[in-house]
């Protein structure tokens, strides 16, 4: 347990995470490293309505950057959080 700005929280604070590098692969996939060092898998097809129905436009999606840790598209006007990603991610592995 922990309290932060007078709110008190289950668990241990987590440290803030960012995402470093993306790479796109087919179908709405991304492998995503983040601050950590670890490489996860996020199923972007989880970002629906509003405006990441733009993400179906393959070009919107595959035009993914990274601004200050934070995957954007569209110039910066459609994100999504690191903490999100990670979170809704999976461990990597590289096969060798």
């Amino acid at each position: 347990m922990f309290i932060s700005n007078g709110i008190v929280y289950g668990g241990a604070p987590t440290g803030t995470i960012k995402v470093s590098s993306i790479k796109i692969l087919p179908d709405k996939i991304m492998l995503l490293t983040f601050s950590s060092g670890e490489t996860r898998v996020f199923d972007a097809t989880i970002l629906k309505g509003g405006v990441f129905e733009q993400l179906n436009n393959e070009k919107v999606f595959e035009g993914a950057t990274i601004d200050h840790g934070v995957v954007t598209w569209a110039d910066g006007d459609i994100d999504c959080a690191p903490e999100y990603m990670y979170q809704n991610s999976y461990e990597y592995s590289a096969v060798v």
